[in-house]
Formats: C-alpha cells, sequence, structure tokens
C-alpha cells in the first residue's frame, strides 16, 4: 500500500493542501492522511494513524522533511517507527528511504537528521520574524489580536438557545453542540452577552 502525508499548520481557510494532495496522488500514493497541525506538534493524529495503519512493506509518500516533523527529536522518533515497521519512506525529490529490510544505512539517516535539522531551523526563523513584526505592528500603535466582540457580533443561534441555557434546561456542551461551535467560544459569547 502506498500512503501520501500531507500537512500545513493552520486550518484549512488559511492554508490549501490540494498542492500537496494532488502531488502526493501523481506519485501513486492509494490513500491520503491530511492533517492541519504545526510541524512541531507533539501530537499530530493523522500522522500517528498513518504509521499506526502501515504494514511491513508498505510506502508512505511526503513532499518535503519538514511536513513530517519540524523537530529533529520527532523526525527521529518517526525515522525509528519506519524502520522498527519495515517501512519505506519516499520524500518526493529529494530522498527515499527503504527500511523494508529492517534497518537503515549511516549515510540515509545523517542526511534525514540533517534535513530536521534544516526544518527546525527554519520554523526557529519564522517565528523570530514573525515576533519582530508583532513588535513592529505594536510600535506603530497598531492594536493586536481578535477585535472585540459585541452583541451585534453574535449569530442569531447563540440567542435563539441563549433563554435555554440560562434557564438551566441545557449547560454549555449542549448549548456549543446546537450552535456548532465549540465550548471556548460559547465562554466568548457568554462574557460578552453577560458583562
Amino acid at each position: 500500500m502506498v500512503y501520501g502525508y500531507a500537512r500545513c499548520s493552520t486550518n484549512e481557510e488559511k492554508q490549501d493542501l490540494k498542492r500537496q494532495t494532488r502531488e502526493l496522488e501523481k506519485a501513486g500514493a492509494q490513500a491520503l492522511f491530511v492533517e492541519y497541525e504545526h510541524g512541531d506538534a507533539k501530537i499530530k493524529q493523522q500522522l500517528n494513524l498513518l504509521l499506526e495503519q502501515a504494514q511491513q512493506g508498505d510506502e508512505i509518500i511526503v513532499l518535503e522533511v519538514s511536513r513530517l516533523a519540524r523537530s529533529t527529536k520527532q523526525l527521529c522518533d518517526i525515522i525509528e517507527t519506519i524502520r522498527d515497521k519495515k517501512l519505506k519512506l519516499n520524500i518526493l525529490g529529494s530522498i527515499t528511504v527503504d527500511c523494508t529490510s529492517g534497518t537503515l544505512d549511516p549515510m540515509t539517516n545523517a542526511f534525514l537528521q540533517m534535513s530536521g535539522v534544516f526544518a527546525e531551523l527554519e520554523l526557529m526563523i519564522i517565528r523570530d520574524r514573525v515576533k519582530s513584526g508583532l513588535a513592529n505592528k505594536r510600535a506603530q500603535g497598531v492594536k493586536l489580536g481578535r477585535p472585540e466582540l459585541t452583541k451585534d457580533d453574535l449569530p442569531a443561534i447563540f440567542f435563539k438557545y441563549y433563554p435555554e441555557y440560562k434557564s438551566g434546561k441545557m449547560n454549555v456542551s449542549e448549548f456549543a453542540r446546537v450552535c456548532d461551535i465549540s465550548r471556548p467560544t460559547i465562554y466568548r459569547y457568554l462574557s460578552t452577552v453577560e458583562k
């Protein structure tokens, strides 16, 4: 079986994975695992599911090392799993790591670890650039963060079920479910209405 793994760090409204998935399918991926998660996140549910599901001899395709991990330690852990499960990892246009025999040659291992170091470095540079940009905006007097909510900004569905919540007929979890929004958002809306 050939699996493709695509990842980007923000939700689908802000970043599009179509390019990654299209290239993975073109490279022969029969099943795709896609997720929106930061590269250095300790838990990547879809990647973990893929590694758990893959069987000896299966191939995993990714476009770049940074799609797997932006932490050298995490990348080493992934490589160890690939070796232990006797899988093949194909980083398109870069390197193919064939661990189907249960071994990994030292040069390939070193190359992957160096790639992991550069992916981690890139993430640190991006974070520093963002911090610098935010500091610059603050210095210019720009107010950052979410705009303050008013009652007029809240969706009608919130007000439809708000009386039931206030009367105790539903709890916060039920209120969030019927409004199809998260609990933290419900708490934000409640603080806006009740201040």
